[in-house]
């Protein structure tokens, strides 16, 4: 390092600190020295202990509950009345909080009725019904980050 000697008792003692206060790195400059003494935390994850199910109850179960759930969305999303997410977002399902909802399930709608709004880079942007008809189902929860295509609600 240039002929610059450390003190080895003010190394330890700046690792000394970063235990005891938790810190994982600590830096030390006086005028053209300069000391950092840095640590890695391992983070463990919480083992989860959950009972065993009977195992063909489990093996059969498992797969359906997988498949059903994986199948849900992509069938939300083909299904003719589905209105989906033009943009990245948050969704919001009434014009401000505490108001009443756009809609709810079994409201009527006209075609081009607002249904409701994503806020996306600070602007509400509103959605809305590409058609006539009944909202038959919502999807999403007001507030809930929303993906480009994502299924919003269905119109039948």
């Amino acid at each position: 390092m240039g002929g610059v000697t450390f003190d080895p008792a003010a190394i330890r003692e700046l690792a000394k600190i970063l235990r005891e206060t938790d810190l994982t790195e600590i830096e030390l400059v006086q005028s053209d020295s300069r000391i950092r003494v840095a640590r890695q935390i391992t983070v463990q994850a919480a083992a989860t202990v959950m009972a065993a199910p009977a195992p063909a109850v489990a093996a059969a179960a498992a797969p359906i509950a997988a498949v059903a759930a994986a199948a849900e969305p992509a069938a939300d999303a083909s299904h003719p009345g589905a209105i989906t997410s033009p943009m990245v977002g948050v969704a919001y399902l009434a014009p401000e909080p505490g108001a009443t909802p756009f809609v709810t399930p079994g409201s009527r709608v006209a075609q081009g009725q607002t249904v409701l709004l994503i806020e996306a880079m600070k602007t509400f942007n509103q959605i809305r019904a590409p058609k006539a008809g009944t909202v038959t189902r919502i999807l999403i929860e007001s507030g809930s980050p929303v993906e480009y295509g994502e299924p919003l609600m269905i119109i039948e």
